[in-house]
């Protein structure tokens, strides 16, 4: 396994897991309990617990066809069990098996709100396990459990990219900071949340944050060219910040960039420059 340092934005799951693996550990009598999170070549570990032995740590990823949870996720019992990985037909040669070292291992399936996969619940243990259906059915319900919670966590991420964070800096002059994945709902939000706001403040100058703007399959937004001509028409300054050098070396993208009537400067300190603020200490 190869740990990749990555910051998961599902805060509720991770302490609702804490506080569950001490339960599953004690009903299931096993040293470790994980969620893994499905991503498109990988399985990550998002959270763990480990007894006695530090056998899977968080953060960790492995690829998806070399996992346990491949297995789990292809079995129409949603979940896979064995008393020996080493000794299992369908484990016993992945290296995995070899680099972990443990015998005991039972997961299962975890799914979303709606029924989406979204990665997979397990415990293992360094010595022999015999998992009953009883066992299996406890650990089932524990994943219904957290799939409430990753609702949860889904829901607080939306209510957040649905908010148009525009920052007052002095009468006249804002900033509007776009933020992760912009899609047809929040993009006309972003669009009649800023023409209001530009109009009840009296704005003659927007600077426009794009550091932390994601993008949907490498599509950037059309939201933007129209909010551009849209402020321009009011008579308001449009000035553009942040673009990051990943997001620019997208042909679509550099197209978008060069048909919008705007300036662009490296960051925001350089655009209240040229607007004639200075920031001072």
């Amino acid at each position: 396994m190869q740990e990749k340092k990555t910051t998961s934005t599902h805060d509720s799951l991770k302490t609702v897991s804490y506080k569950l693996f001490q339960v599953i550990s004690d009903e299931l009598d096993v040293n470790t309990a994980y969620v893994t999170q499905r991503e498109p070549k990988a399985m990550r570990v998002i959270s763990s617990f480990n007894k006695d032995h530090y056998i899977i740590p968080e953060g960790y990823e492995v690829d998806y066809d070399g996992t346990y949870c491949r297995l789990i996720l292809e079995s129409e019992k949603e979940a896979m069990y064995t008393n020996n990985l080493g000794r299992f037909n369908l484990t016993k040669d992945l290296e995995v098996t070899d680099q972990l070292e443990v015998k005991g291992f039972l997961g299962v399936t975890l799914r979303d709100f709606y029924g989406n996969v979204f990665g997979t619940l397990c415990v293992m243990d360094k010595e022999e396990r015999n998992f009953t259906d009883e066992n299996i059915h406890f650990l089932k319900q524990m994943a219904e459990v957290l799939s409430y919670i990753i609702h949860l966590d889904n829901t607080i991420a939306d209510i957040e990219l649905l908010s148009v964070p525009i920052i007052p800096i002095k009468k006249g002059l804002a900033i509007l900071s776009l933020q992760g994945n912009i899609n047809e709902e929040r993009s006309q939000k972003i669009m009649e949340d800023t023409l209001h706001y530009a109009a009840e403040k009296s704005i003659h100058s927007f600077i426009i944050d794009l550091s932390q703007l994601a993008l949907l399959e490498n599509r950037f937004p059309d939201v933007l060219k129209n909010l551009v001509l849209g402020l321009s028409i009011m008579g308001i300054q449009v000035m553009m910040t942040g673009l990051p050098p990943w997001l620019v070396k997208i042909q679509e993208v550099r197209n978008h960039l060069s048909d919008l009537q705007t300036e662009y400067v490296t960051d925001i300190e350089s655009a209240l420059n040229k607007i004639g603020y200075k920031l001072q200490k």
